[in-house]
């Protein structure tokens, strides 16, 4: 399955693709865990995405685009993908569509992970990520076995700058006035297919299943 992962910034977009790719046996391709790797390892791509990315803005089009279309490229998505954190415009949407469109492929869906600003304002303040392997955590929603430490490698979590009450409602400007526009765009094309984000992560894992069990029925 091709799928693309839309939704506002923390909507729980990170932990439900992780099991995405899982469960489908897919490659969770995520342009912000390649940003973060670039960043930690200072090369020129991490310090100019970390500009835009501490300000809650969008990296360009010119560095991100290049940047996902090399990893479409490579050997372990030709039987399909996740992508989280691309496209974020309607411009990147136009770009992937026709490239898989000239490589013979398909998409499959746009999966939005629905959640109001105001959720989305109350629930990111409370994010954690692990400073080493990425994973993501919540205090409230989704907390660590012991405090402030990784389940999975036992380093240390962190709240990043971007999840600062400033930069998210920054963050949530930019969705609101570059991405949101998508929604429109994908569900024209009837590849959209929205999910209510607002509940237990168990609850909106088992919709997504079910609803991609649906499509792959139906291919």
């Amino acid at each position: 399955m091709r799928i693309i992962l839309l939704g506002p910034p923390g909507a729980g977009k990170g932990t439900q693709a992780k099991f995405i790719s899982e469960k489908f046996g897919i490659p969770h391709i995520s342009t912000g865990d390649i940003f973060m790797r670039n960043i930690s390892e200072g090369t020129e791509l991490g310090r100019k995405a970390k500009n835009y990315i501490d300000q809650g803005l969008l990296v360009p089009d010119e560095v991100t685009i290049d940047l996902v279309m090399n990893r479409l490229e490579q050997n372990d998505v030709k039987e399909g993908y996740l992508l989280d954190g691309f496209p974020r415009t309607v411009h990147q949407g136009d770009v992937l569509c026709r490239m898989i469109s000239e490589s013979g492929q398909m998409l499959d869906a746009a999966l939005l992970i629905d959640v109001p600003s105001s959720y989305i304002k109350e629930r990111m303040p409370g994010r954690r990520i692990c400073k080493f392997c990425g994973s993501s955590y919540h205090l409230q929603f989704n907390p660590p076995d012991e405090e402030g430490l990784c389940d999975h490698c036992g380093h240390e979590l962190v709240q990043r700058r971007d999840d600062h009450v400033e930069a998210v409602e920054e963050r949530l400007k930019v969705y609101e006035e570059q991405t949101m526009p998508l929604i429109d765009y994908f569900e024209k094309k009837k590849l959209l297919v929205r999910i209510d984000g607002t509940r237990e992560i168990e609850e909106v894992t088992r919709e997504i299943v079910e609803k991609l069990r649906a499509l792959e029925k139906n291919e």
